[in-house]
């Protein structure tokens, strides 16, 4: 059994969440802003469909992807050197998400409500929101989006229309974020996608405690802006 969370309660200790399904914490229809800043400060994400209420999640590992580590596969270094792809941040964040919520093969629906839309669109209108653009010419054709709050960046889900468009972006906010100083992205479940840019697993416990230490660091100027090198030399 889960609790449920009336507004105002706070969350369980994340060492409560269930062990299967992996992660489950609590729910409550609660997307307000406190209430999401509060969460991804102690490593907590919320994930349901359309039909269920919102149910929170801390997995056990979570899968990061340290900025340091980044891996450019040779084929992904070829694309981003073609010059073909043009990549920006905070351009189009309302964009993004909803090309995030797009059903996807295999599925018959999406994770990403009207609600959850609203909620974030609210977060990045306050810079704690913010989105990746990939362009070819004026189409966008790839990109993502995620929380952030002090020096701790919180993947939330992207997308992509071209070969290697959301790898690309992946790759500019790594760079750009190892360049401000800032190490660690939460890509929240582990995937071969992730896995193959150098993402990897921690245990909860040291995601937690790295999570309670990055939250307290300065953060550059709102909104974001790519350094136009960003990409050069890759």
């Amino acid at each position: 059994m889960i609790p449920w969370l009336e507004p105002r309660d706070p969350f369980p200790p994340v060492e409560q969440a269930l062990e299967e399904p992996n992660g489950l914490l609590a729910a409550g229809d609660d997307l307000s802003m406190p209430r999401l800043l509060e969460a991804y400060s102690r490593g907590i994400f919320p994930w349901f469909n359309e039909e269920d209420p919102v149910l929170w999640w801390s997995p056990d590992p979570r899968m990061v992807l340290f900025t340091d580590r980044l891996h450019v596969s040779r084929s992904l270094r070829k694309t981003i050197r073609s010059g073909h792809l043009r990549v920006t941040c905070d351009g189009a964040f309302a964009a993004v998400m909803r090309a995030c919520a797009e059903p996807r093969p295999g599925q018959d629906g999406t994770w990403i409500t009207r609600g959850m839309v609203y909620a974030y669109e609210q977060l990045a209108a306050h810079g704690h929101a913010h989105s990746v653009e990939v362009w070819e010419g004026d189409a966008l054709v790839g990109g993502l989006y995620g929380v952030s709050i002090g020096g701790m960046f919180f993947g939330e889900s992207m997308f992509t229309r071209r070969a290697d468009a959301s790898k690309v972006a992946l790759v500019a906010l790594a760079r750009q974020l190892g360049r401000w100083g800032l190490p660690l992205i939460d890509c929240q479940t582990s995937t071969a996608h992730l896995a193959s840019l150098g993402a990897c697993e921690l245990p909860r416990a040291d995601f937690v405690g790295e999570v309670a230490r990055l939250v307290r660091l300065e953060v550059p100027a709102q909104p974001w802006t790519f350094d136009p090198d960003l990409l050069a030399g890759v």
